[in-house]
């Protein structure tokens, strides 16, 4: 799925582009998205007339609230987007899983042509107690933990510094991109055990992962507020500038100027400094 300053930025841009709207009508194209029915109206029924209170996130998953209690919970794939359109008989983009219709006009679909996402609706009082939501870990956007309690809880885990920050039960939404982020931020290598960090190290690398994930935001959310980009347009070229080793292989270490590296790791490419993270 996206990671988590993607989703927090989709979570803010619904928040306020369709909070207090009713859905009218709810289509989908696929059973791709709705795997937890056996029909289409079976999804339907349970949102269409209702209105939405807000939006909100538990973790990776945006929540669209709705009147009577209950909310649509949505997991977004990795090249998943959430267009927002003024409707019309326009052309309906590739891909396009679910259209949310509202009465106040306008739509909002989802589009993803892989048909990795999911949504499903479930009572919101009673999403704590999802096993999707339950096994969730440190959220790096919301926890006001401190470095200490963060050391006690990569000191049980003891694993590689990058297999721990992409394991949502420890660290929530942290995906390749800001997982080789926070990382170099922290002068870490990915191959470290969490175990035999210093305690100087652990304050660095929890405060890498606060702030990686906070500028995030506010990059790409500058980013997004100066053009009209689809949500969901999660690595603009503006926002791309701010990555100091995510697929920058072969360039300059903007830190020590030795050459960035690029090394595989199961399924999926690391970038990294090899001179100047240890």
């Amino acid at each position: 799925m996206p990671e988590m300053p993607e989703i927090e930025i989709l979570r803010r841009e619904l928040e306020r582009d369709i909070s207090g709207k009713k859905i009218k009508s709810v289509e989908a194209t696929t059973m791709k998205s709705l795997g937890r029915y056996k029909t289409k109206k079976q999804f339907a029924d349970l949102i269409e007339g209702k209105k939405i209170l807000g939006v909100e996130r538990r973790g990776p998953y945006l929540v669209m609230k709705l009147e009577g209690g209950e909310a649509v919970v949505m997991e977004l794939g990795y090249s998943a987007q959430l267009v927002r359109a003024k409707g019309g008989r326009g052309a309906v983009p590739k891909g396009t899983q679910i259209t949310f219709t509202f009465t106040q006009g306008g739509l909002l679909r989802l589009v993803d042509t892989k048909g990795e996402s999911e949504l499903f609706v479930h009572p919101l009082v009673e999403l704590a107690g999802l096993p999707e939501v339950a096994e969730l870990g440190i959220d790096p956007l919301e926890s006001a933990m401190s470095w200490i309690d963060f050391w006690r809880v990569i000191d049980k885990k003891n694993g590689k510094l990058k297999s721990l920050l992409t394991d949502r039960t420890v660290l929530c939404g942290i995906g390749p991109v800001y997982s080789d982020e926070i990382l170099f931020a922290a002068g870490l290598r990915h191959d470290r055990e969490s175990g035999r960090l210093t305690e100087q190290e652990v304050r660095r690398f929890y405060r890498a992962i606060v702030e990686t994930m906070h500028d995030a935001v506010k990059y790409h959310q500058s980013a997004a507020a100066q053009s009209a980009r689809t949500s969901g347009d999660a690595f603009d070229e503006e926002h791309s500038e701010h990555l100091k080793v995510y697929e920058r292989d072969g360039q300059s270490c903007r830190r020590c100027r030795h050459q960035i590296v690029k090394v595989k790791l199961g399924t999926k490419n690391t970038y990294f400094c090899d001179a100047c993270q240890v």
